[in-house]
């Protein structure tokens, strides 16, 4: 009677993977006995295994040293998303607790952090059994290879290989603290530019094409401190250290209460606009409930 086990596959186990993937970003098999509270031994016993098991040579001695081959780093690339999707799975599980669902979602740190969390509490008592997650992203990125539900993205369409709705246009006004405007004695737009200006780095065109037809020979309209991030920006602009700017909907609270000053009506828009994207073929009823919310909000 033939043995059913006999053809079986046999697939190195969890911590085989993880001790090779911890010396082969190392490149050493002592740190990677130091991360994981083995021994070196240990370490090398289980490579040798893994190399045996694969039939792969994955290291190279280069005197005392051990050097990855061209097959081990390939491999170890790999390994380490998989045992990244591992952790996330998990922390998607831990994350959602005794709730039905879990989103995991990326954004832009300064969009939720000041727009999108201080309205998260709305979306909780609309759906008490789906947890939201938030990670910080700035470029697009593998959604599938790190398991993310959905992202907010700021930019063009320019995401390949992913479903991308537009959420928004973003409308950049003038603005500055009382103080600011009451030092420099802002009261017309040639005092806003011969004032000190403030930049986001991605948008330096944005202060020239804001004061263009509006004073004849802007001469400041580049100078200033640059940033690149808007709430470093904002941050500057509440410190009196210049005009700037800023999305109106990142500032809701600070035109609100005083703390920033409309400057002008006049509004620049950019050619780029906020986005929803979740990976192609996404079919989470949960991540299109958050995707309703999110764009109901916008059009609140």
């Amino acid at each position: 009677m033939k043995d059913k086990n006999k053809d079986k596959l046999h697939l190195p186990s969890h911590a085989l993977l993880r001790s090779f993937e911890c010396a082969a970003r190392h490149q050493s098999f002592t740190k990677a006995a130091e991360e994981l509270h083995i021994s070196q031994s240990a370490i090398s016993r289980q490579v040798c295994d893994l190399e045996n098991m694969i039939n792969i040579k994955l290291f190279r001695r280069a005197g005392r040293k051990v050097v990855l081959t061209n097959a081990g780093y390939d491999l170890a690339q790999e390994i380490r998303l998989d045992l990244q999707q591992i952790e996330h799975t998990l922390l998607r599980a831990i994350t959602a607790g005794n709730k039905r669902s879990a989103i995991r979602l990326a954004t832009l740190p300064t969009f939720g952090e000041r727009w999108l969390i201080p309205k998260l509490s709305d979306f909780e008592q609309a759906y008490p059994d789906i947890e939201v997650s938030l990670a910080t992203r700035f470029k697009p990125f593998d959604m599938e290879k790190e398991r993310f539900d959905l992202a907010i993205h700021y930019g063009a369409l320019d995401w390949p290989d992913t479903i991308m709705t537009k959420l928004c246009d973003e409308n950049i006004i003038a603005v500055a603290s009382p103080e600011f405007i009451k030092r420099h004695a802002i009261k017309s737009v040639e005092d806003i530019s011969e004032s000190p200006l403030l930049h986001m780095e991605s948008l330096m065109n944005a202060w020239p094409s804001w004061l263009e037809g509006k004073v004849s020979e802007p001469q400041n309209s580049y100078a200033g401190k640059i940033f690149d991030q808007y709430s470093m920006v904002i941050s500057a602009a509440l410190s009196s250290l210049g005009s700037a700017l800023i999305p109106e909907y990142l500032i809701e609270d600070e035109l609100r209460d005083g703390k920033l000053i409309l400057l002008h009506e006049a509004i620049f828009s950019s050619s780029n606009s906020y986005f929803l994207v979740k990976p192609t073929g996404s079919t989470n009823q949960h991540v299109a409930l958050f995707e309703r919310w999110i764009q109901s909000m916008v059009r609140d």
